[in-house]
């Protein structure tokens, strides 16, 4: 008697995601196999504790084998010893390269440096995260800082190119790059109801607008040597924002644009009393920090300037988020009827930036 068997070989590489996001979070093959026990996995399975292990086991050699062409994502489209389909590669790419939102508050706007690296072990404490997931983190924002770092162009268009992550995350690392480049302040105590999402947000409007991407167009000859478009200030915007100190130091412009002002918002605010009594330490507080962001250091605490400057007032007055969105709109519109302001188009670019970062910052 004969029999007919089907036989079907297939070499499709098999990915768990959850072992793979307990290989991510930095955990050992031990602690991983205890956690997938408590998961109830050997009751919906009917395996044993030797076959899980083993399964686990080989999930981790695979991940590891994994993890090269993971630095470096076309790699891994390109290569032929893993068969692995195109949505589960996108899945491991975008899972690799992401992060905790408690770690990279940690080390936003530092050095992507070894004196960084080295204050991993506490951050790991501080955060409950695994040191292994310390790393893999920290080295995948030097990974792409120093692979985009000499490029000129977009820095999301080049970041999803070589890492061929989602737009999102892409951004995401847009701003963490460009917060490492200009070594901007986000770790003192006035700063930490901030979250990593605001500081994108404010990230974002600056690379579009602030940099030297955001001028619209490169040198004719650009110098090999010349900033990098979207992660370096435009400097010589920079410069020329000393320029708006004339709407403070000139007491004519001063009071007139507090007059355009109170007028436009009269019974239109809660706090308008203060907002009068305020007005000139405000705007004192906003241009000079435009003034003083010639000088690296008072460019790396632009954003404890602002909220020594402006939230923190506001917040002590109480002022509701919407009149402050009012004040703000006001404020930088009534500059165009101050007849002998001539850096119209400076201050533009310097408040329509600023006026969306500060709006975050009022948050609760």
């Amino acid at each position: 008697m004969t029999s007919e068997l089907d036989i079907f070989v297939g070499n499709t590489t098999l990915i768990d995601e959850d072992v793979y996001r307990l290989w991510l979070d930095g955990y050992s093959v031990s602690d991983a196999v205890a956690l997938r026990v408590r998961s109830g996995i050997l009751e919906q399975t009917g395996a044993t504790a030797a076959v899980l292990q083993s399964d686990t086991m080989d999930h981790y050699r695979t991940f590891q084998m994994l993890e090269r062409l993971l630095h470096a994502p076309p790699k891994l489209l390109h290569q032929l010893i893993f068969q692995i389909p195109p949505s589960r590669q996108a899945l491991l790419i975008e899972r690799y390269y992401a992060f905790d939102e408690a770690f990279v508050r940690e080390v936003l706007g530092k050095k992507l440096s070894k004196g960084t690296k080295k204050d991993l072990d506490d951050i790991s404490t501080k955060t409950g995260i695994t040191l292994k997931s310390c790393r893999r983190q920290f080295d995948n924002f030097k990974r792409v800082f120093k692979v985009v770092e000499e490029m000129r162009g977009s820095l999301v268009d080049n970041i999803q190119q070589h890492f061929l992550l989602s737009d999102r995350l892409a951004r995401d690392y847009a701003a963490i790059v460009f917060f490492a480049n200009n070594r901007f302040e986000t770790g003192k105590k006035k700063l930490q109801y901030l979250s990593f999402g605001d500081f994108a947000f404010c990230a974002e409007l600056m690379i579009q607008n602030w940099t030297l991407g955001a001028v619209g167009e490169a040198p004719t000859d650009p110098d090999p040597q010349a900033d990098d478009m979207d992660m370096d200030l435009d400097k010589e915007f920079l410069q020329d924002l000393k320029e708006l100190k004339v709407l403070v130091a000139d007491k004519d412009l001063l009071d007139l644009h507090k007059s355009l002002v109170c007028t436009a918002l009269r019974g239109k605010l809660g706090v308008f009393s203060e907002m009068e009594a305020n007005f000139k330490n405000l705007s004192r507080g906003l241009v000079n920090v435009a003034a003083k962001l010639t000088h690296n250091k008072d460019v790396r605490d632009l954003f404890v300037d602002l909220v020594e400057k402006f939230v923190e007032p506001c917040r002590s007055d109480h002022w509701p988020l919407n009149d402050v969105r009012l004040f703000l709109n006001q404020y930088a519109a009534s500059v165009h009827s101050l007849d002998g302001f001539r850096h119209q188009a400076l201050w533009d670019r310097y408040m329509g930036t600023l006026r969306g970062c500060l709006l975050r910052l009022c948050h609760d």
